[in-house]
């Protein structure tokens, strides 16, 4: 059974699984990346894995055989479901199947399992258990984005999804005021312009690139301050996947004896 490259030798002192030896022959967890949009960002080791993994957990079952059909790889009732409404439950079922000797893949609908996507539970049971967990990387919409976002990608923070509530999102704007690194966050094509015209009154100069369905065929890139890119946005429809790139504050602010004492009530 392929399973792709081997592991390097522990650092000594380090825990490592028993299993590390013969990654080729034992059971063992790979966090598979797929493509975010283009079908042709994908690995040829993950292909192999996909191909040759005795079990495959994914998101939507339908959604992943448009992959499997595209490399015709066989799906022979290998897909098993897993998102986050039954991951946690799943845990247990998945580390028995590694323990077994089973080789388990874990993909996501697109990118990479575990960023904003099903996948870091069971990763953390898998590993926990002290079984293998290695990956095949590949695609990742926040790295993408940022790459292309004009933004300095030296120190970055990834924010997932933003809150849908107005009272939690202020939260995060107040922790962005004073935030160095450049920000990256997931946002719903609905919620888009509501987003940039809060972010365009907290955040008045600070340059941003919001960048759409990447690798797809309707991609783009708008980038600005945000007050200019909010304009763009306020009287569009938006469509698609959506990564806001922010950029990190020039001057952060000293924090007084008073923010302190609000921020921490109890101490």
């Amino acid at each position: 059974m392929l399973v792709g490259g081997g592991l390097s030798e522990p650092n000594e002192g380090a825990v490592v699984p028993e299993a590390t030896k013969s990654a080729a022959t034992v059971g063992q967890l790979v966090v598979v990346a797929t493509p975010i949009g283009n079908l042709g960002d994908i690995s040829r080791r993950a292909i192999e894995l996909l191909t040759n993994a005795d079990v495959i957990y994914c998101e939507d079952t339908r959604h992943s055989s448009t992959l499997f059909s595209a490399y015709q790889i066989p799906v022979n009732r290998r897909l098993r479901s897993l998102h986050e409404h039954n991951e946690a439950s799943l845990c247990d079922e998945v580390v028995e199947r590694v323990r077994h000797g089973q080789v388990v893949v874990v993909i996501s609908d697109a990118g990479t399992p575990g960023i904003s996507d099903p996948g870091a539970r069971v990763v953390a049971a898998v590993a926990d258990a002290g079984l293998v967990v290695t990956t095949a990387p590949g695609a990742a919409a926040l790295i993408g984005a940022l790459t292309i976002s004009g933004l300095s990608s030296e120190r970055f923070v990834m924010e997932g999804f933003l809150p849908r509530k107005v009272g939690e999102r202020e939260v995060f704007y107040a922790q962005w005021l004073r935030e160095s690194r450049t920000i990256v966050f997931y946002e719903s094509p609905q919620r888009l312009v509501a987003t940039l015209d809060e972010m365009a009154e907290h955040f008045v100069g600070r340059r941003v690139a919001v960048v759409r369905e990447l690798t797809k065929l309707h991609e783009e890139v708008v980038r600005g301050s945000v007050e200019q890119v909010a304009k763009v946005f306020e009287n569009r429809d938006v469509l698609g996947e959506i990564v806001v790139v922010l950029e990190g504050a020039a001057h952060v602010p000293e924090i007084d004896e008073h923010t302190i004492r609000v921020a921490s009530p109890n101490s």
